[in-house]
């Protein structure tokens, strides 16, 4: 099956979109096969600012429409408190947010981005979809990463070089309560990262200390920026370290 073939059988679909390579790509390909599709942003202390200012112009870019969820994920102590399988309860909270906001407008069938080369055991938020009966075209079409960032390529999409972004939820150790506070000092910190012209990279928290994994040819940029970020980020964090066996 193909993802034509797929929205010609399911026309009528909620697209849980984040605004990342594969959500962006699903719901362009929705679009453009005729489906009547509706894109839901969940949004929470979670996802930076950006995530939401590129959905927002990829939706513009391809006429899509796209309804706003505002979600408290902290709200959920199973979340707050960072098991391993925090995952699996912010994914239930998430998608239980957009069934219900798509019901109200009158789809009963929920896609996400997930694709073929996502590994599920790598990622216990499957389970969560699988319960609540989310589907997944780009898997099921058998959609790798690579293909879906060629076909987006070609259809023109501004995300199709995007580098992947885990939540913010990520930098922080398993097991270490997760607060707004941890999250603000995390998503400010990348986001200095990123003025400087730093990409693909993660500031992880360690208690009260952060460590830094850029790729290793980025090493020399950071020697040259290190009290710029010295002085920015030790207004968060105790110790600065680079983690040198990143990449």
């Amino acid at each position: 099956m193909d993802l034509n073939s797929f929205f010609r059988e399911n026309s009528r679909a909620a697209v849980a979109f984040s605004g990342g390579v594969d959500s962006s790509y699903l719901l362009y390909a929705g679009a453009k096969a005729g489906a009547d599709v509706t894109g839901y942003y969940v949004k929470s202390v979670f996802q930076p600012a950006f995530e939401l200012n590129d959905a927002m112009r990829l939706a513009e870019q391809i006429g899509a429409r796209v309804k706003l969820i505002t979600v408290d994920v902290l709200a959920d102590e199973k979340v707050r408190q960072n098991p391993a399988d925090r995952c699996y309860h912010c994914k239930r909270a998430i998608f239980g947010s957009i069934a219900k906001a798509a019901a109200e407008d009158g789809y009963s069938l929920i896609l996400d981005g997930t694709n073929a080369s996502d590994d599920e055991g790598d990622r216990p938020g499957m389970r969560a979809l699988r319960e609540l009966e989310v589907r997944s075209p780009l898997r099921e079409c058998g959609l790798t990463k690579d293909m879906i960032r060629e076909l987006s390529r070609e259809a023109g999409l501004f995300t199709w070089n995007k580098p992947a972004y885990a939540c913010l939820a990520t930098r922080i150790r398993t097991g270490e309560e997760i607060t707004a506070e941890k999250l603000a000092a995390t998503e400010e910190s990348e986001d200095f990262l990123f003025s400087l012209g730093f990409t693909d990279f993660r500031v992880r928290m360690r208690g009260r200390d952060a460590l830094i994994q850029i790729p290793s040819g980025q090493y020399a940029r950071f020697m040259e920026k290190r009290e710029e970020i010295l002085a920015k980020l030790k207004e968060h964090y105790d110790k600065i370290s680079l983690d040198l066996e990143a990449r």
